[in-house]
């Protein structure tokens, strides 16, 4: 009987991982319906899961639907039912450690000095700021690229300078983008006079920056390269004994041993996720507002 319960399962599991990946796979061309903001049970989904959006977010799907199967797969052949909780779990979780998370502030920061750079060398030239600005985007960072694209449409369309750059800071967000902004503002309020100096300064300042940032995240590193190589090294070592050793973990395969398990493995998933949540960089107070109407 608990044979028939299994085959059962993994029939089950197999088709509904084979019809799940066909329904993907049909919907991997955006429609037109799909590029407003989910709702729903997707936005539920979405936001339960944290997922990305994008390629990114199908690609955790699948990655979470391959989990799920393994699990039932693994708990159809052991008759350790938790594993249909873990593997989805461990899903979810390992790859917030395994991977760092990345410096948005540090990458904007980089894409600032290069935009401000090449400002600056455009503006001895004659070059209003303004100008500057159209001129500027055919080199834009791509960190930059979509915000400079619609900043140079509403200067194309006789906006005024000050109100273009102050939605253009409010699409930025970031503190560190209001000072390159605001000095921006000043030098077109001046008609650029001392603006190539003043934006070259503030590339060195931002340089700075940059140097102390790096070597914060470096620091702010070590504790995800740690927190990788045990959990690397407990993973195979547990995977190598219950391949080999299966008495070791024989309480484990009762009901009670089972709900111990999960315990187990929810604290230390849990105590992973904290270590992530600790390691977001907070955002600074913007200098700038009221650009937004």
């Amino acid at each position: 009987m608990t044979g028939a319960v299994g085959a059962a399962l993994c029939g089950a599991a197999l088709v509904f991982g084979v019809l799940a990946i066909v329904r993907g796979l049909r919907r991997s061309e955006p429609t037109p319906a799909r590029t407003g903001p989910r709702t729903g049970v997707g936005l539920r989904w979405a936001r339960l899961t944290r997922r990305p959006s994008g390629p990114a977010g199908r690609r955790r799907d699948l990655v979470l639907l391959g989990a799920t199967v393994a699990g039932v797969l693994v708990a159809a052949l052991t008759g350790w039912v938790v594993a249909v909780l873990l593997f989805p779990m461990a899903a979810l979780v390992l790859p917030l450690v395994l991977v760092a998370p990345k410096p948005r502030d540090v990458e904007l920061l980089e894409a600032l000095d290069r935009w401000v750079r090449t400002l600056s060398a455009a503006l001895p030239t004659g070059k209003s700021i303004p100008d500057a600005i159209r001129l500027s985007r055919r080199t834009a960072p791509p960190q930059l690229e979509t915000e400079l694209g619609v900043l140079v449409a509403r200067l194309n369309n006789r906006w005024d300078t000050r109100d273009a750059l102050m939605r253009f800071a409010d699409a930025l967000d970031s503190p560190d983008a209001d000072g390159v902004v605001a000095a921006l503002i000043l030098a077109s309020n001046r008609g650029s006079t001392g603006a190539s100096t003043t934006l070259t300064a503030l590339a060195d300042s931002l340089q700075a920056q940059l140097a102390g940032r790096r070597e914060v995240e470096t620091e702010r590193a070590k504790p995800f390269t740690v927190v990788r190589q045990v959990t690397i090294i407990t993973g195979v070592t547990l995977g190598l004994a219950f391949a080999f050793g299966r008495d070791f973990f024989a309480p484990y395969g009762s009901p009670l041993g089972q709900v111990l398990l999960l315990a187990l493995v929810s604290a230390y998933l849990g105590s992973l996720v904290v270590l992530r949540l600790r390691a977001r960089t907070r955002p600074g107070d913007r200098i700038l507002v009221g650009g937004r109407e």
